[in-house]
């Protein structure tokens, strides 16, 4: 339940999915990569995922481990659940809805 709980936190699976898919990064290139992430939470995420050994520091910046790709690997089957939900729920969101008489 650990990894739970660490990938659980905010921005630790953007982070981890980010270097995954794009990475390496340094950490300013990885801040900018996550937008919206601040150097505080990045710093956390990072010294998070270190010692949990799904990232490591390399020459080329910031990059996932063997561990991590495998975490990714297993996270890769929620993504297309997530995207199915996802698609579902703005359809029944948008049957929900009265039409709108624009004629007026």
């Amino acid at each position: 339940m650990a990894m739970f709980d660490l990938l659980g936190r905010r921005w630790a699976m953007g982070v981890l999915w980010t270097l995954a898919e794009r990475g390496p990064f340094t950490f300013r290139a990885l801040q900018d990569a996550c937008e919206t992430i601040s150097p505080a939470v990045l710093n956390a995420r990072l010294k998070e995922l270190k010692s949990a050994e799904f990232v490591c520091q390399g020459p080329g910046g910031y990059q996932v481990t063997d561990l991590g790709r495998e975490v990714y690997q297993a996270l890769l089957p929620l993504s297309r659940v997530s995207g199915t939900w996802a698609e579902q729920l703005a359809r029944t969101n948008n049957a929900d809805r009265p039409e709108r008489d624009d004629s007026a």
